[in-house]
Order: structure tokens, then sequence, then C-alpha cells
């Protein structure tokens, strides 16, 4: 029992963190170190937006987090069923940068 107590992780999370942030586009760039992800709202008829997070993670950690997605993406279409892409929004992915895919 002390080995299982031993074991556990103790997340903690603000009420700011916890409200969340909204982003609609993520903009996905790498290096041969790192994996550096920004969330955006993008809104209809602005053509500026900012980037409300950043997120950087090592190749090792983006893998198992696209992997974690999948599977959360499966569990939810088993129960809500199929997640229709049914919007093709055309944005530019060149910020001066590598090109990007969201």
């Amino acid at each position: 029992m002390q080995q299982e107590q031993n074991n556990q992780l103790n997340i903690e999370i603000t009420e700011e963190i916890a409200e969340g942030t909204y982003a609609n586009l993520a903009i996905i760039t790498h290096s041969h170190a790192e994996f550096v992800v920004d969330f955006v709202n993008v809104m209809p008829g602005v053509p500026k937006s900012k980037v409300k997070s950043r997120i950087i993670l090592t190749p090792m950690h983006a893998k198992r987090f696209m992997k974690a997605m999948i599977d959360n993406i499966e569990k939810y279409e088993q129960v809500n069923g199929d997640i229709q892409d049914l919007e093709q929004i055309e944005i530019p992915m060149n910020f001066g940068g590598p090109t990007a895919q969201a």
C-alpha cells in the first residue's frame, strides 16, 4: 500500500487555468529538439489573431500526446459518433517560419 501512495502524482490547477482558453486553430512547428504548439482563436472577418497559449514538448512527449489524443478521440466517437470535419478554412500558415500544419 505504501508503494502505491509513493507512485501517485498530485497535480494542482489554479482557478484561472481551470477556466481554460478557447482555441480553434493549432499551429505546430518543430526543430530537432522540440515541438511547439501554438493555440489561436481565429475570429471570422478579423484579419489578425493572437496566440493564446504555447506548449513546448520534447519529441517523445509530443508522440505520447498524439497517441493520447487519438485514444481519446476514438473513445469520444464510440459514444457520440464520428466527428465531422465540416469546415475547411484556408488560413495562411507561413508566419515567417517553416510551413506548419494544424
